[in-house]
């Protein structure tokens, strides 16, 4: 539970657990059952994110069943829908319940850095602190991307993220252009659609894949054929896996495919990547075209891979199938005037970056990201968790998380049994 009395907190454990939410937690889950005793600091409260940065209409974009927090497993009625964003909500309420773990909430980590001795100083909002190991589940999406070319947009239409949003009527009048059309973007850019907002959406690369697809959730089925189960290190692209745009596609209304061009025939208005802007114009790549190509594409493969399996295992299913275009862009559009297009506001969902400028440990590559083995660094006792691929698929979902922090619990075990062992026979 969240520890309000400073005068009980110590100043230094076993291992501190910086954020709290589904990834602190569930090392915290597996830290108590190994009688380790630790402390989960957080900036805000636990599960923060889901509660305050999940616009209304939000969607999990896998079946329920995939729900498999430690001790914790989907409990509802519904295994193969989606949870909405108020239901998700309350199945993490649940799972905080169980815990009572000891966090200490509303503190801000401001920096660590590793001592000579090998402990780590953690310095927070809420004074220091000392922590044997570290444990760092503040996931890898902090700060969202913006480019330098908002700045040059006029004051009067207003900008905001993907994490900002929260529905079309919270948007000033006017058409909305959506950038990006990843796994949120799409689904925003849907959320104004189906609202009657006017959208221009500037596409990206982002692959997309079927919801259903011969008579099976197509997470079903790649379940069953243990992709999920595949190992970074054992996956065609290897670490380059991490660097993969997530597929889209959505749970909203029981589950769907998301197809764009079918959106083009209704009114929305798709372009290439956008390449820049200014007071009045926006100016988009030529390359609308081969990124629904692209898309389509994958869309196409992961069924076909389907296709694949059951032909090898003569199951029974309904008929294959192909996706075929509804609609063909004529020419691709290269500049729109903002004043023609109406225009009224900027939704930026291109992504977000990672921030561990606090962490002051040699951990990182070039780009800032952290390297690391399942989660292990170099550093001695200093692990990362809920980071896509830090495992396998579902490390950075739901999923799988509770692997991926039973077995970093267990090397922290195993290094805390080391280090006692040392200390004896020093």
């Amino acid at each position: 539970m969240p520890l309000r009395d400073n005068s009980k907190l110590l100043t230094r454990y076993p291992v501190i657990i910086v954020g709290a939410g589904q990834a602190g937690l569930s090392v915290s889950h597996y830290l108590q059952q190994l009688g380790i005793e630790h402390l989960l600091i957080e900036r805000h409260t636990p599960m923060h994110v889901w509660r305050e940065q999940r616009w209304d209409s939000f969607t999990l974009v896998t079946p329920n069943w995939q729900c498999a927090l430690p001790g914790h497993p989907y409990d509802g009625d519904d295994p193969h829908g989606f949870m909405k964003r108020d239901e998700i909500n309350a199945y993490l309420r649940r799972f905080e319940a169980k815990l009572s773990a000891p966090v200490l909430t509303h503190t801000q980590v401001l920096q660590v850095d590793q001592q000579p001795c090998g402990t780590y100083r953690v310095q927070t909002s809420n004074g220091d602190f000392e922590a044997e190991q570290l444990v760092v589940a503040t996931g890898g999406y902090h700060n969202p991307v913006i480019p330098r070319a908002a700045e040059k947009l006029p004051q009067s239409i207003q900008q905001i993220t993907t994490d900002q949003y929260r529905n079309p009527q919270s948007l000033p009048p006017g058409a909305v252009l959506v950038v990006g059309s990843g796994q949120s973007g799409s689904q925003i850019a849907e959320d104004l659609h189906l609202a009657g907002r006017k959208v221009h959406l500037a596409t990206g690369s982002a692959p997309r894949c079927a919801r259903f697809y011969r008579g099976r959730d197509v997470v079903d089925w790649l379940a069953e054929m243990q992709y999920y189960d595949i190992p970074v290190d054992q996956h065609p692209l290897r670490e380059g896996v991490r660097d993969n745009t997530n597929h889209y596609v959505t749970g909203r209304d029981n589950g769907r495919d998301i197809d764009l061009r079918q959106f083009a025939l209704e009114g929305m208005e798709l372009y290439g990547s956008l390449a820049d802007c200014d007071r009045e114009q926006l100016r988009f790549n030529p390359n609308l075209g081969a990124n629904l190509d692209q898309a389509d594409a994958t869309y196409n493969s992961i069924n076909q891979r389907i296709d694949d399996y059951i032909a090898a295992r003569q199951i029974s299913a309904p008929p294959a199938s192909r996706y075929q275009p509804v609609w063909q862009p004529e020419t691709e559009r290269t500049a729109i005037s903002l004043a023609d297009a109406e225009i009224g506001s900027v939704v930026w969902c291109i992504g977000f970056q990672p921030d561990y400028r606090w962490l002051d440990v040699p951990v990182f590559s070039g780009k800032g990201y952290p390297q690391h083995q399942r989660g292990v660094t170099t550093a001695r006792g200093l692990y990362f968790i809920g980071l896509p691929w830090l495992h396998t698929w579902g490390s950075g979902r739901f999923a799988a998380v509770a692997r991926d922090a039973e077995y970093l619990s267990q090397q922290i075990a195993a290094l805390q049994q080391c280090a006692g062992a040392e200390l004896k026979s020093a």
